[in-house]
């Protein structure tokens, strides 16, 4: 099949390159730089270069695929730590793009990232987002069918913690305990993508990937043996002292408002009610694998 990909060679985009490659597939990878040309020539792709905020690139790009993947990067809108951004005008912008792209191209089979917590447009903080471009590609014609792909965290969003690691000798949120928690591997996201892709497509379906579930008291544990640092604590401080602290970084109001609003459904686990009404099988990496490499990480930074 013919595949267009969006979101360049991160997390996901390039274990699924790989994949699809690897199964035989023609892969056009989207790419806002350049300079990533050669990379993604060198799996054996094709690169585009544009962004998703140009409609009439997408509309080029898309036409003639089998199925096109669409994904929506934040750090495609711009930095977080830049007040100015309207995150909320964006992930608009892009999902009436990506809609008109895909009815302009004649595109009939789409594969859609989404995020956990897109099951509602309440108490989710700014993963209420993804629930708003799968009600804008819900209204694309009947004849094109989607599967949404709705990953739980990422075990990498713990690499954001590597600072308070090493200088406090903790991962710090406003919630924590011995509630287990879902995580997810970006290769496992990547390999339910595969999957989806090449089974039959009918009408709008939704897809939850999961690879593990670990609490935080045990995510501090893990980690901290893997590293060397066993007295490695999960400490739970107040929402006011963690919204304050990442004001005081410089953040965007809204994003750092999100944030805690997602912490608190985390916390109480409203997050993953519609997860756990649907529950898949889990993905093949665990925390512990991960949690080795975390360690390789953590150790590269200090030397």
């Amino acid at each position: 099949m013919k595949i267009v990909i969006t979101g360049s060679l991160g997390h996901i985009g390039k274990p699924l390159t790989t994949n699809l490659i690897q199964n035989g597939h023609q892969v056009t990878v989207i790419t806002s730089k350049a300079e990533r040309q050669p990379a993604i020539e060198s799996m054996g792709a094709k690169a585009a270069v544009g962004t998703f905020f140009d409609l009439e690139f997408l509309t080029s790009t898309f036409t003639g695929a089998d199925v096109v993947y669409l994904m929506e990067a934040w750090e495609g809108i711009g930095s977080i730590f830049d007040k100015n951004v309207d995150f909320v005008a964006a992930f608009n912008q892009i999902g009436n793009n990506y809609k008109t792209a895909v009815e302009q191209s004649g595109v009939k089979r789409v594969v859609h990232l989404s995020s956990i917590g897109a099951h509602t447009d309440q108490g989710t903080g700014s993963l209420y987002l993804h629930n708003q471009v799968e009600g804008i590609l819900g209204g694309l014609p009947n004849d094109v069918s989607i599967k949404f792909i709705r990953p739980v965290g990422f075990y990498s969003n713990l690499y954001r913690n590597l600072d308070a690691i090493r200088n406090q000798h903790a991962i710090v949120s406003t919630y924590g305990g011995d509630q287990k928690e879902p995580w997810v591997a970006a290769e496992d996201i990547a390999e339910t993508i595969t999957e989806e892709m090449e089974k039959p497509f009918e009408g709008r379906t939704v897809h939850y990937v999961v690879s593990d579930e670990v609490s935080p008291n045990e995510i501090a544990q893990i980690l901290g043996e893997a590293i060397g640092e066993p007295e490695l604590k999960w400490i739970v401080i107040s929402q006011e002292q963690m919204l304050s602290g990442m004001l005081a970084a410089g953040m965007n109001e809204w994003i750092a408002n999100g944030f805690i609003a997602m912490q608190a459904a985390q916390g109480s686990g409203s997050l993953y009610e519609d997860l756990y009404r649907h529950k898949p099988a889990f993905g093949k990496t665990k925390f512990r694998d991960f949690a080795k490499e975390f360690a390789q990480v953590y150790h590269q930074q200090i030397k």
